[in-house]
């Protein structure tokens, strides 16, 4: 597998902090979003390799492993222990210490202790070593209407065909795993885990946070002063309201029940929160000018 120098995708330097990454991963996010190259696949292959070098830069534990062991280093763990075995078994260590090596030249080094030479694949206690393979990292765009409702989808991943159900409710950003879908294990080991990222956008006129929505709704100045009755867009039909006599400008309502989807909670919703956006007339007639002086007035004279 090619190896992928994360801190040159990242564009720092080994000796960057931790707010360096930061700055770097936010820079190249905006830079090379899909959103924003919607025609450029280049981009976004780009974009994907940024996020994963932001994932194990950001992360202090995995920074350090791979720093360690490079191209391997999600291997790190077995290494070790199969070092461990040698050394309790009397085994003949490497002549070569696993600092210092990094990107294929440790690759090389796993492979002549565990995958070829004179060692055949196995450690000192005579077992073979088993890896886990790689995990794979993918994108999966929707728009937010697609996620009301739970739906199945079949993906593409690595030459394969993987049906995937998606619960209603999954929010834009989340990353949900689907274990022993990423690459093969190696010497028998177990196959990797792929993790599914959501980019869901929203073409829809309501504010979503978590499973509550927000919407603005306009309202008649009648309406308002004598209350009424309104009908409310919600996201999946549409409702009468009953409005209260003098309700002011962004007064805000409450409907139970009729925002989103909780996530893998089957028949749960979060609330709807409507703001009432008063209207001022125009284009008045004559008589409709006469009868506000008239209001006008009333209210100057106390009524």
């Amino acid at each position: 597998m090619e190896f992928i120098d994360y801190y040159k995708v990242l564009e720092i330097d080994k000796n960057a902090s931790a707010e360096d990454v930061k700055k770097a991963y936010r820079k190249l996010a905006r830079k090379y979003h899909p959103d924003l190259n919607p025609n450029d696949a280049s981009a976004k292959q780009k974009f994907q390799k940024i996020n994963e070098a932001n994932e194990v830069l950001s992360d202090p534990e995995k920074r350090k492993k791979f720093d360690q062991y490079g191209k391997d280093w999600q291997h790190s763990e077995e290494f070790e222990r199969a070092q461990q075995n040698q050394r309790q078994s009397g085994g003949r260590q490497g002549s070569r210490q696993s600092q210092g090596f990094e990107g294929e030249d440790f690759s090389d080094f796993f492979e002549s202790m565990f995958g070829g030479g004179g060692a055949s694949g196995f450690s000192g206690g005579g077992r073979q070593v088993k890896y886990k393979g790689q995990d794979v990292q993918a994108e999966l765009r929707l728009d937010i209407r697609d996620v009301f409702t739970s739906q199945q989808q079949t993906l593409q991943v690595n030459g394969k065909s993987i049906r995937l159900t998606i619960p209603a409710g999954v929010e834009n950003g989340q990353t949900i795993k689907i274990k022993g879908h990423g690459g093969p294990g190696m010497n028998g080991g177990p196959s990797g885990d792929l993790y599914i990222t959501f980019a869901i956008s929203n073409s829809t006129k309501f504010k979503r946070e978590g499973s509550n929505l927000y919407t603005n709704q306009d309202l008649d100045i009648y309406t308002a002063v004598l209350g009424g009755e309104a009908t409310i867009d919600t996201f999946d039909g549409k409702v009468k309201l009953k409005v209260a006599p003098e309700t002011q400008n962004d007064t805000k309502v409450k409907l139970k029940g009729k925002g989103f989807p909780v996530y893998k909670n089957e028949g749960q919703f979060g609330d709807l929160f409507v703001t009432f956006k008063i209207k001022t007339p125009s284009k008045l007639s004559e008589k409709e000018k006469a009868l506000f002086v008239e209001l006008q007035n009333l209210s100057k004279n106390g009524k």
